[in-house]
């Protein structure tokens, strides 16, 4: 593979582990704040993100060989740092697993509830069984069909678009549901949809002797998704209005004939399923390989601590990769902090103490809006 090819490789993996479940809460919580506000969120993170991502390159250009997050933090840190980096990446992988269940298990319903039946509880079970299943064995086979899912999930977002020009309505981008109260919503899904920190490292290993690259591929990747997720917001508002669901499609149901919307639902299930198989095994692989948990109990807390967390009630999706943006993005966040000023001094405490004030300040805000 040529340096250009490696480039643009790495720019297409970063950027498709970017591009997730996050996206479907942003028109709704548009509806929330107002569009003024939403746009200053997203350039606002979007900057801050760029920041922190190229950060942790800085810090895996400058370590010998190939480690993660917790292998970093432990290098610069020690254990304590390692406990942290370990904690944050197990608690992230469950909430992300969650919120996969709670999405995945509605699409799953509004795709086979009119052919079969049934209600949101009984096919978020069926999507979660079905991953279990995939988890326990342990195959990667199902990242064959990733590609292809997003490539579905890109065209019916394009055939949505190419319909909904004729039912736009520009006033519908100045409607604003929400009250003050709803004016820091946006900060952890936003972070939650524009973060794939954890990829960091398998990316340097893609771009090889041009590892260089990094600091280009990092602006790059998570400019792309910024954009896509900006279209999708204006889109999805602009034509469903004040008919926006929390998950964005259902909402487009009186405005789209019912073949687009299947499509776009299973579009929806094959991007998250695949989406919530490689996290999983990823959990497990951590529990077994780093905590030397047994691998079946591994399997097991990795697939039945988030649907416990969901058949307790923990179902509310916005919620949820708020929840697990805001908090991840604190010990994360803070951990490249402290890694980046080892490696650079003193000199860029005025650059990364506000940024560690954001987090801490997005941490408390989680915590006080989740348990709301």
């Amino acid at each position: 593979m040529g340096r250009y090819s490696r480039f643009i490789y790495a720019i297409a993996t970063l950027t498709g582990t970017i591009i997730g479940v996050g996206i479907f809460s942003l028109p709704y919580i548009t509806l929330q704040v107002g569009i003024n506000v939403m746009l200053v969120y997203l350039l606002v993170l979007t900057i801050l993100n760029i920041l922190i991502h190229y950060f942790f390159g800085e810090v895996a250009l400058n370590t010998p060989d190939f480690m993660r997050l917790p292998g970093y933090a432990q290098y610069y840190l020690g254990k304590t740092g390692k406990s942290v980096a370990l904690f944050s990446g197990i608690f992230g992988a469950v909430g992300s697993i969650l919120a996969y269940i709670i999405i995945g298990g509605e699409f799953s319903a509004k795709l086979l509830s009119p052919f079969f039946g049934g209600n949101v509880l009984f096919y978020s079970i069926l999507y979660f069984a079905l991953g279990a299943m995939f988890i326990f064995v342990g195959t990667r086979a199902v990242s064959r069909i990733e590609l292809w899912g997003m490539i579905l999930f890109f065209l019916s977002l394009v055939l949505i678009f190419l319909k909904g020009v004729p039912l736009f309505r520009s006033e519908n981008l100045l409607l604003k549901e929400g009250g003050l109260a709803s004016i820091f919503l946006p900060y952890g899904p936003i972070f939650f949809a524009l973060s794939a920190l954890s990829l960091i490292p398998e990316i340097e290993e893609i771009l090889g002797k041009d590892k260089k690259m990094l600091k280009k591929v990092i602006p790059i990747s998570i400019l792309i998704p910024a954009i896509i997720y900006l279209l999708f917001i204006v889109l999805v508002l602009g034509v469903s209005g004040h008919d926006t669901s929390r998950e964005a499609i259902s909402g487009l149901a009186g405005y789209f004939s019912g073949n687009i919307l299947l499509v776009a639902f299973f579009a929806g299930i094959l991007t998250t399923f695949t989406s919530f198989i490689a996290i999983a095994l990823t959990l497990k692989k951590t529990l077994w390989y780093d905590l030397k948990i047994p691998k079946t109990m591994a399997w097991a807390l990795t697939c039945f601590i988030p649907l416990a967390l969901f058949l307790l009630g923990f179902k509310d999706f916005i919620k949820v990769i708020g929840f697990v943006g805001g908090i991840l993005m604190a010990f994360d966040g803070i951990i490249i902090l402290l890694m980046y000023q080892k490696i650079k001094g003193k000199k860029v405490l005025l650059i990364i103490l506000p940024l560690a004030l954001i987090f801490v300040l997005g941490f408390i805000y989680e915590i006080i809006y989740f348990f709301a």
